[in-house]
């Protein structure tokens, strides 16, 4: 895509070229007229540079949304008030950001501290980035681990902090723990237009608290007492579904969310399908539908894995099973420790992964199908354990 500083020269060039065409042509038959070339009486005449000063702010934004997002990015440069507009409400209602990126699959893994591999859901390629934290973000040139991201915004744990991070726009915000020393578990980011909440569950000397982090007032919230025993797979964040996180306890297994607003937490009258193994929840974040991945058998063995989704009267409908042979390699990948999987939504995916198998297998609702997703071939062989993928979808409109 050329920049706007190159444009008038493409035309230029496509002009010159019409001329001499003209001039051949003129060679060729020299009885031909010659061809002017005249302005239009209908053409628009040039606007004076002190015009677009008055122009009102509402239509100067308008005609600046009709820009191709790369150009305005290189654009922003020349003006604070060009830089400004990334964080204006109107202009990127008006600008539609997410269309002009691709979404990703990112994979982080220990052994390789400052690259993640990338893999292209629309171009269903795999893209390598060597991103280096400490040049990016000064904050970060010690240890930093990603725990969990959402809606274009990446969070790292530090030290003694949390930060935040917008890829796309370079921009951060460190969080100071509320406590020292501060131990958690269950680390949830939720981002919405409005804003987004950091969730956690840390241990006291006898008790459980629940902080929640709201960035719309950058304050910390502490709520005592810890109902549910949640599962302790490490690995599933908590799904976000209409205004709470969605957990699951283990067996007897059954659904417990929290309300991010009031604090509470609630156990929903659902009754969860029979012969569960292990099970898992997932949202889609947009169509409010809350999913279920359970593996199916007995004697704590899978002997299949079904998908469900949450229907009216807090029912679970059954959707698909996985294929058996599908069935099979997973259950082998895993070994049968089922606390190794985890899953999350990715752009119309359900994404089950392995903590211990560089693959993803991932269900397209759309058309109800299965896949594998090929390894990374820059992932070298002698990696076992300690894949942590996640869903990242660049998003213009994510401040932190």
């Amino acid at each position: 895509m050329e920049s706007l500083s190159e444009v008038p020269n493409a035309l230029f060039q496509m002009k010159g070229q019409r001329i001499r065409a003209n001039s051949l042509r003129s060679q060729a038959n020299p009885n031909s007229q010659p061809i002017t070339i005249s302005k239009s009486p209908m053409s628009p005449p040039e606007m004076d540079a002190g015009l677009w000063s008055k122009l009102p702010q509402e239509l100067l934004e308008r005609i600046l949304s009709f820009l191709p997002l790369k150009n305005f990015m290189n654009l922003r440069s020349t003006c604070k008030h060009f830089k400004s507009l990334l964080f204006s409400p109107t202009f990127i209602s008006k600008h539609s950001s997410s269309s002009s990126f691709s979404s990703f699959l990112l994979l982080s893994h220990p052994q390789c501290y400052n690259h993640f591999a990338f893999y292209d859901s629309a171009l269903g390629a795999w893209r390598n980035f060597a991103l280096s934290l400490s040049a990016l973000l000064p904050c970060a040139a010690g240890q930093a681990s990603l725990l969990s991201t959402s809606n274009g915004l990446l969070c790292f744990s530090l030290p003694d902090s949390f930060l935040v991070f917008n890829l796309l726009t370079k921009t951060s915000r460190v969080i100071e723990f509320p406590a020292y020393p501060f131990t958690f578990e269950l680390f949830s980011l939720v981002s919405t237009p409005v804003g987004y909440s950091l969730f956690m569950v840390s241990f006291g000397s006898c008790t459980k608290n629940t902080f929640v982090y709201d960035s719309k007032v950058q304050f910390w919230r502490k709520f005592n007492g810890f109902e549910p025993i949640l599962g302790d797979n490490y690995h599933q964040q908590g799904v976000y579904y209409k205004g709470s996180l969605y957990f699951v306890t283990p067996e007897p297994f059954s659904v417990a969310c929290f309300d991010l607003e009031s604090g509470k937490w609630e156990r929903p009258n659902t009754e969860l399908p029979r012969e569960l193994m292990f099970v898992r929840l997932v949202s889609d974040g947009g169509d409010g539908k809350l999913y279920l991945i359970g593996g199916v058998g007995r004697n704590g063995i899978s002997r299949s894995m079904k998908l469900w989704e949450l229907g009216e009267g807090m029912n679970w409908v059954e959707v698909e099973s996985l294929p058996e042979m599908m069935c099979r390699k997973l259950m082998s990948v895993c070994f049968h420790n089922y606390e190794h999987l985890y899953c999350f939504w990715h752009r119309g995916f359900i994404c089950v992964c392995c903590y211990t198998w560089p693959e993803v297998l991932y269900f397209k609702v759309s058309r109800r199908t299965w896949h594998w997703l090929p390894k990374c071939p820059s992932l070298p062989d002698k990696w076992s354990c300690g894949f942590r993928w996640f869903s990242f979808v660049p998003e213009l409109y994510a401040s932190v």
